[in-house]
């Protein structure tokens, strides 16, 4: 008996054929809990319009006998789009705007009507199951809630998994205080219901601890995000040209912009003209008009190029094909996924960074070159200096020892460990 897998429910509006970075944390634990004892059952949403799709994440679990993936469909705005599948990136102003009025009218999210639905499905399940853990992965926080409900009604331990801040989001809106206040409430009642909380890095749980001074430091444990080593190629691709290719893999998005690293690289382009033809920038993702806009307007046309979205697979082999990795990060509680597969690559990284946590990480790996945000002199002059050991063949490299804190499989067997003590108590 102690041998038979536990079942454990996983609560993830985002999760594969929905793209971007959201959707990899999950998948990867929902990947690799089999080899550790469990029985994932994914209660997720039915494909609908998204900013990108990669049905190709699908094909990683699709083999896998212990896991189950259940969909509910939704009423929340992607439902308008579920015909178009690949919906446009806003502009950065039709963004802030569809987030304020949607923070206005929904608490805590416009997800919230997904709810209903879900909870109704989990009740079958839960008559065919035995669960033994429940996981809620949030945003959007709506996960929790359902995760909250069902952990009162069963009686079963919840677990849930800040991905990002929640009240301390640079993404999210308080349109009143009267908004403050009813997110925060729900935010307590769902700490009080979870019998162990996962963020993705220090500063998250700092921000918990600060605003909830119940909640005990063991409660919290840090599951940094990730890499998998099955993504990457046996070994970097080389290219046939000469030039120097900086890759920036994700979207740009808020203050989280390329623009000091645009306009480092034009003015180092005025002082050396050469350099035009040896340097080499490389966009993945979704593009927007406001960054496209301003690579017109610094005349790098020929210089930066915007290679699309691509599928997981692919985007990491353009990393691993790149000499140098660009991130820009404008604050210190979010933890892009993607700066992971960075690490993973153990190529030199360009960070455009506030000070913090972040910052620091970066430091740590060996290969960060770090400039402040706003400091277009620093970066210009980082450029430079990458552009010199590339010269001369003696750009750093990540090592082991660092890089494999990071490896998915183990931080999916650390999880594993701390759901074991939970499913017994």
């Amino acid at each position: 008996m102690m041998n038979e897998k536990r079942n454990i429910l996983i609560i993830a509006y985002y999760f594969p054929p929905l793209g971007l970075s959201g959707v990899q944390r999950t998948l990867k634990f929902v990947k690799y809990l089999p080899q550790f004892g469990w029985k994932p059952t994914v209660l997720t949403i039915t494909p609908t319009g998204y900013f990108a799709q990669d049905y190709s994440l699908l094909e990683e679990i699709k083999d896998i006998a212990d896991i189950e993936i259940v969909r509910v469909g939704s009423l929340d705005p992607n439902f308008l789009f579920r015909k178009k599948e690949n919906i446009k990136m806003p502009s950065e102003f039709v963004r802030k705007l569809f987030q304020f009025t949607s923070d206005f009218f929904f608490i805590p999210d416009n997800k919230i009507f997904w709810r209903k639905k879900v909870l109704k499905k989990a009740d079958a399940l839960f008559q065919e199951k035995k669960f033994e853990i429940i996981f809620a992965t949030a945003p959007p926080w709506t996960d929790f809630l359902i995760g909250m409900e069902l952990r009162y009604k069963y009686n079963v331990p919840l677990v849930v998994d800040y991905r990002d801040s929640w009240m301390d989001n640079p993404f999210k809106y308080f349109p009143t205080p009267f908004h403050y206040f009813l997110n925060l409430r729900k935010e307590k009642k769902i700490i009080r219901a979870s019998s162990k909380i996962f963020t993705t890095n220090r500063k998250v749980k700092e921000l918990i601890l600060k605003k909830h001074l119940r909640v005990q430091y063991n409660d919290i444990h840090i599951l940094s995000q990730g890499f998998d080593k099955s993504d990457f190629p046996n070994e970097n691709s080389k290219r046939s040209d000469n030039k120097m290719r900086i890759t920036h893999a994700g979207i740009f998005y808020g203050k989280r912009t390329p623009n000091t690293f645009l306009i480092a690289l034009k003015n180092l382009f005025a002082k050396n003209t050469s350099l035009k033809n040896k340097i080499e920038v490389e966009f993945i993702g979704k593009e927007r008009s406001n960054e496209k806009k301003l690579i017109e307007k610094l005349k790098l046309q020929e210089n930066v190029k915007f290679v699309g979205y691509l599928q997981h697979k692919e985007c990491v082999q353009k990393i691993c094909e790149s000499d140098i990795l660009f991130i820009a990060v404008d604050n210190d509680s979010q933890s892009p996924g993607k700066l992971y597969e960075y690490f993973g690559s153990k190529k030199p990284i360009l960070a455009n960074v506030s000070n913090g946590y972040l910052k620091h990480l970066i430091e740590e790996s060996k290969v960060g070159f770090v400039v402040d945000l706003n400091d277009v002199e620093n970066m210009e002059k980082r450029i430079l200096e990458l552009f010199h050991l590339f010269g001369k063949n003696n750009l750093p490299k990540g090592n082991d020892e660092f890089v494999s804190k990071f490896e998915r499989e183990k931080l999916t067997q650390e999880l594993s460990r701390i759901l074991g003590f939970l499913s017994f108590e």
